[in-house]
């Protein structure tokens, strides 16, 4: 069976355990013609543009 072969030290301990580990919000910018937040290199779902061009037509 296996066993530590010797103490594991607090700061090691507790570097393991931070949440420097868990995941970030995503980067949001906003849309150049409607300012809704988007992210990055998506098109608008608001107004449907992306890089000033209409990609998906809206109602």
């Amino acid at each position: 069976m296996a066993v530590p072969k010797r103490k594991v030290s607090s700061s090691r301990r507790n570097k393991r355990r931070a949440q420097s580990w868990t995941l970030s919000a995503p980067n949001l910018g906003r849309c150049t013609k409607c300012g809704e937040l988007v992210m990055p290199h998506r098109a608008c779902k608001a107004c449907g543009t992306y890089k000033n061009k209409v990609v998906v037509e809206k109602e």
